[in-house]
């Protein structure tokens, strides 16, 4: 069977299952997330709510249609990539490295991710770029799992564009693409849960603490705009001197290893 090779034909042939299977990886995240949190939240660990502000019902109308019509840039942006893998611009995404390859592989991309993640959401965060790209984002104050993709057109594009450009660089098996995005999304809607999912003292243990929290980002949408830019990890904001002064204490108070100060809490309530 032959493959079309045109923009239509290939958006004829693909664009309803490129649709199914993004806007379906961000709404079984989100609700599986989303899901956890309204649980713990009947538990003692509803504790850990991170600010005392719950979102209403209008922040989730607003970021889970965002989120649609964030997938639909990413089908444009697959389609684009399927095109050029049939006309021989970009690796085909076949094969594999083995297990012990397509592991390394994984890591390989998620760091660069985080590294694309990390400088492009702070080049948003400029003067010149926030406006266009990045404030519609910041409409949530207090995350939930189905901000995730809470995107202007722009800043969807730009968040699209990772894809293509790892894989013009990096032949990339398909079962590490297929991973790589299930991981991202859980992590994004972890993220944004609203909730801290992660175990007591993790901000601030000698490994774990390089690997970023609810609360981390948390501090992003509650208003330190100029800190916490990450994404998988806390690495780049230690380096870059832009993690937030206060991370572990607000940390430590709402997994309930010791209080904050009360000016700390009156911030992030």
């Amino acid at each position: 069977m032959e493959h079309a090779t045109t923009f239509l034909g290939i958006a004829q042939e693909k664009a309803l299952h490129l649709f199914a299977f993004d806007f379906g990886r961000y709404a079984i995240a989100a609700s599986l997330i989303a899901g956890l949190v309204w649980m713990l939240k009947r538990t003692p660990w509803r504790a850990r709510q991170i600010q005392k502000r719950t979102a209403k019902a209008s922040d989730f109308r607003r970021e889970f249609f965002a989120s649609a019509r964030t997938v639909l840039v990413y089908v444009v942006v697959s389609i684009v990539v399927i095109w050029a893998i049939r006309h021989g611009y970009m690796h085909e995404m076949q094969g594999s490295y083995g297990l012990a390859g397509n592991i390394g592989m994984i890591a390989a991309i998620i760091v660069a991710h985080d590294a694309y993640f990390y400088w492009s959401h702070r080049a948003m965060h400029h003067p010149r770029l926030f406006k266009q790209f990045h404030r519609f984002h910041h409409r949530t104050v207090t995350p939930t799992a189905w901000a995730a993709y809470s995107f202007a057109l722009p800043e969807a594009f730009v968040m699209a564009l990772f894809m293509p450009v790892w894989l013009y660089l990096v032949p990339t098996p398909g079962i590490v693409v297929f991973i790589f995005l299930i991981v991202m999304i859980l992590r994004n809607c972890m993220g944004h849960a609203g909730l801290e999912l992660h175990a007591r003292g993790w901000a601030s243990h000698p490994v774990l603490k390089w690997i970023s929290t609810t609360t981390h980002h948390d501090l992003h949408h509650a208003g330190s705009f100029n800190h916490n830019f990450g994404f998988y990890f806390t690495f780049w904001d230690k380096m870059m001197g832009t993690e937030h002064p206060d991370y572990v204490a607000v940390f430590d108070r709402v997994t309930g290893t010791k209080p904050a100060p009360k000016t700390l809490v009156a911030e992030i309530a």
